[in-house]
């Protein structure tokens, strides 16, 4: 029998078992209050892409593809991984583009506000995931790791409250991660969504594989041990928020006064007051020693590192020539090079990587001839945006590194 056949017959066979299964559940959860079922927990239906699997509804973004039921038949994702269950599971994306896949579905009974429940999942990353940059339209490996979010809500993709999140998923065999909910509200619906490694300062491709998803059970709040009892014997890679691994460690970012079955806090962007651009903004491609004044800044575009660290990029040479002929041809100035961040990320984070990225580039130009004298440079983080937090362009615009003339050599020295 082939491998569509026999998927065929399963998946036909577990809809017939799967509705008696949900039916024997409804009634009771609601005669004893006990687990609330997810429908295809496990994500069973014919292989394909853009398609998400029975029973689960698209979370998408307008004008782009739905998320993936994997392994890839036609090999065309290059996604061959078996399942950890059944015969298919989820492939959901992240994008270069700003705009990431998600999933929801009704649960069987409302989780209640006040009542802690667990639920656990098993989460891999494919080595291949081969699709096309949204933003280079050139084939593109989606391998950067993601993480997993878990919201409850009162509609399909509806994201009210931010049940857990885990860490990034970088390993390629399946684990199981086990969450604590604590929902504030009587919550009907389930979101899953593939998200960016946080403090995301650039979207990037990347996947996340999902399989065998678990009831999720009622459990007492303050059983703090309860979190040792479930997971694998191996070892469970640590995730944040309320999403426990099996080890057991102290979370991410928890103090020691701080109980590890506090609810998640979920992080706004800090909107900061804009700074006024100036009436006349210099550009490095066209400025002049004539231009220039004492806090003259002068902005660089195309200027891109790798994400999150401060390695300028390969497609960023033709500017940094800019920036060194700028330098040599105004042999009098004295720069600050200003590195500034969007406003996604914490304080001392911002802070680091605006300093290290703006450092990166005054390096350069020291390594090519300039005198240290007449470059410095400093970090600003997230203190100076130009444009709002709150669209893909405006951080785009607020992600920067700026040169503002300090003063001028005087002759002689």
């Amino acid at each position: 029998m082939r491998l569509h056949e026999k998927i065929e017959t399963q998946m036909r066979w577990k809809h017939v078992v799967g509705v008696v299964a949900l039916i024997c559940c409804n009634l009771a959860v609601n005669a004893q209050g006990g687990a609330i079922q997810l429908q295809n927990p496990s994500f069973e239906d014919f292989p394909r892409h853009s398609k998400p699997p029975r029973d689960w509804y698209d979370c998408g973004f307008p004008g782009e593809t739905p998320p993936d039921v994997q392994p890839d038949p036609a090999f065309t994702f290059q996604v061959s991984k078996p399942a950890v269950d059944g015969e298919t599971y989820l492939g959901m994306v992240v994008r270069d583009n700003d705009t990431w896949e998600a999933v929801s579905q009704r649960l069987s009974a409302p989780m209640e506000k006040g009542k802690c429940y667990e639920f656990s999942i098993y989460l891999a990353k494919s080595p291949m995931y081969v699709s096309s940059s949204r933003t280079t339209d050139e084939t593109a490996n989606y391998t950067t790791p993601v993480k997993l979010r878990v919201y409850g809500g009162f509609g399909n993709c509806d994201k009210q409250y931010l049940l857990g999140e885990t860490k990034v998923i970088n390993h390629d065999r399946w684990l199981q991660y086990n969450f604590l909910f604590e929902p504030i509200g009587n919550y009907t619906y389930i979101v899953m969504e593939a998200f960016y490694q946080t403090p995301t300062l650039f979207p990037y491709n990347g996947n996340i594989l999902i399989d065998h998803a678990s009831a999720i059970v009622p459990v007492p709040c303050k059983n703090k041990d309860k979190k040792d009892e479930v997971g694998p014997t191996q070892e469970v890679q640590q995730p944040l928020a309320n999403a426990t691994p099996k080890t057991g460690d102290k979370k991410p970012g928890q103090t020691n006064n701080q109980p590890a079955n506090d609810k998640p806090q979920v992080k706004k962007p800090v909107e900061q007051p804009v700074v006024p651009k100036e009436e006349k903004q210099l550009d490095i491609a066209t400025v002049k020693r004539a231009d220039l004044k004492e806090g003259s800044t002068i902005r660089i575009n195309n200027l891109f590192f790798q994400v999150n660290k401060a390695i300028i990029s390969e497609e960023s040479n033709l500017v940094l020539g800019q920036i060194f002929d700028f330098m040599r041809n105004s042999s009098d100035v004295i720069v600050e090079i200003g590195g500034h961040t969007n406003g996604l990320c914490d304080d001392d984070y911002c802070n680091k990587l605006s300093s290290d990225r703006a450092k990166s580039v005054a390096d350069y130009l020291i390594s090519r001839g300039i005198h240290r004298d007449r470059v410095r440079y400093k970090g600003y983080g997230k203190t100076r945006p130009i444009a709002t937090n709150r669209t893909p362009d405006g951080r785009a615009q607020n992600q920067r590194v700026e040169i503002k003339v300090l003063g001028f050599k005087k002759e002689g020295r």
